[in-house]
């Protein structure tokens, strides 16, 4: 059994380890929402400053490059709330109060209605950023929205109504993105940086393997057609019981 497209949000907040993280697991959707009115918003933990093969380059240029190329792909959803960045290590995020703090903070103040994040459950996950950004979002999620957490922010408490978690390792529900799948896929071409590592886009050959990564997003989209109906959709657990 699953659900399906639920009434659109007037703000909702992702949370992504990453730049480029946001898009591949729910840019169709915030995009659909978007569209509709809903306010969204991007956090993003670290500063991708891991997320290259090339031993050469310098560190300093390329966190940089990051940050401009995930503000970039945010106006393809488009964000017309904030784009919040944590400026964490890449590959060395980890959970605990400090953190959990600036993130709870952050959800007090935004007031998301839906709150999105990575599965940290997810099985045979490699990346331990993902599962340190799926726990923090959850543990800030329980912090904001009791009163007793953090009492000196001076803030109310807040207390989303939904939880999405992309990536998921058991999706319970779907949001159709039929006429949004190219806000995704031009979000995602944003991060240049990340054409070889994660995308499998070839600088000399960009013609045909930009063509190949579209077709690999749409297949992936499409995946789900048998069991929802939707040509195109997107996959969460959805957590209601917050």
């Amino acid at each position: 059994m699953h659900t399906q497209n639920i009434q659109t949000p007037l703000s909702a907040l992702a949370v992504g380890a990453h730049p480029d993280d946001i898009e591949f697991g729910a840019g169709a959707t915030l995009a659909k929402w978007a569209a509709d009115g809903c306010e969204v918003s991007f956090l993003i933990c670290t500063d991708g400053s891991k997320g290259t093969w090339d031993s050469s380059a310098n560190t300093k240029d390329l966190i940089a490059s990051r940050k401009l190329e995930q503000l970039e792909a945010a106006k393809k959803i488009p964000v017309e709330g904030k784009v919040i960045f944590l400026g964490c290590t890449d590959g060395e995020l980890q959970g605990g109060d400090s953190l959990r703090r600036r993130i709870a903070r952050i959800f007090r103040e935004l007031k998301p209605e839906v709150i999105l994040g990575h599965d940290p459950w997810k099985q045979y996950r490699l990346h331990p950023d993902h599962r340190a950004a799926g726990f923090l979002t959850i543990d800030a999620l329980v912090a904001a929205r009791d009163p007793f957490f953090y009492p000196e922010q001076n803030l109310e408490p807040h207390r989303p109504n939904e939880l999405f978690l992309y990536e998921a390792e058991k999706t319970d529900h779907f949001e159709e993105c039929r006429g949004f799948e190219e806000n995704k896929i031009e979000a995602l071409l944003c991060h240049l940086s990340q054409f070889e590592s994660t995308m499998g886009i070839d600088i000399n050959a960009k013609e045909t393997t930009i063509g190949n990564f579209r077709n690999r997003v749409i297949k992936q989209l499409a995946s789900s057609e048998t069991e929802t109906g939707f040509p195109t959709a997107e996959g969460f657990k959805r957590i209601t019981k917050l």
